[in-house]
């Protein structure tokens, strides 16, 4: 939705990715919605569009977990929710890695390594480069590939405020943080080329 709150959504929720998420929303100027963290997540779907909507700035930046589930849990149910809400404009999704088993995984745009690095590669729990291929496998992630052109780019990440120190809260969670900007420069580039101007 056009002029719907503008959401980033976070495909983690445990105590050390909220606080990592919450230093990188920070970092770009966002709004996080720590009461969304959790593992699993706690709240419903529409709890946190509540939250989403009683946020007076975009972007905001929401955490959907499911804590190891192999089946649609209570963080897909209510990323789901979200998404469909029609008050409600999701600009990205960063796509966390686990290594959850008998999962399907999600195509996405890019990744961050452990490094730093943009790539176009698969990346571990760890951060680390393990194929070629522009995929992330989460157990958070799945329910992506239903939701089609509601979820316009996903960036690809290791385990957040994790990746061996990597992604330190306290040094700036400089992963998740770079995840959000290319998600957010994306958005604005899209805006410029749709003659839509800034945010």
């Amino acid at each position: 939705m056009e002029n719907g709150k503008k959401v980033i959504m976070v495909t983690d929720g445990d105590k050390i990715a909220r606080q990592a998420v919450e230093e990188a929303t920070r970092q770009i100027g966002g709004r996080c919605i720590s009461a969304s963290a959790g593992n699993p997540t706690q709240l419903s779907g529409e709890q946190i569009v509540e939250l989403i909507q009683s946020t007076p700035y975009d972007p905001v930046v929401v955490m959907f977990d499911d804590r190891g589930s192999t089946k649609k849990g209570r963080g897909e149910k209510a990323l789901e929710y979200v998404v469909n809400h029609p008050a409600i404009e999701v600009i990205g999704v960063v796509a966390v890695a686990s290594n959850t088993a008998n999962i399907e995984g999600v195509t996405v745009n890019c990744t961050v390594t452990r490094d730093k690095e943009v790539t176009t590669s698969q990346v571990d729990k760890e951060g680390k480069v393990i194929s070629p291929y522009s995929f992330v496998t989460g157990d958070t992630v799945d329910v992506l590939n239903k939701l089609g052109p509601k979820v316009p780019f996903i960036v690809g990440v290791g385990d957040i405020g994790k990746m061996e120190g990597r992604d330190n809260p306290a040094t700036g969670a400089q992963i998740t943080t770079k995840a959000l900007q290319l998600i957010l420069d994306h958005w604005r580039n899209t805006r410029k080329q749709d003659g839509k101007g800034e945010w």
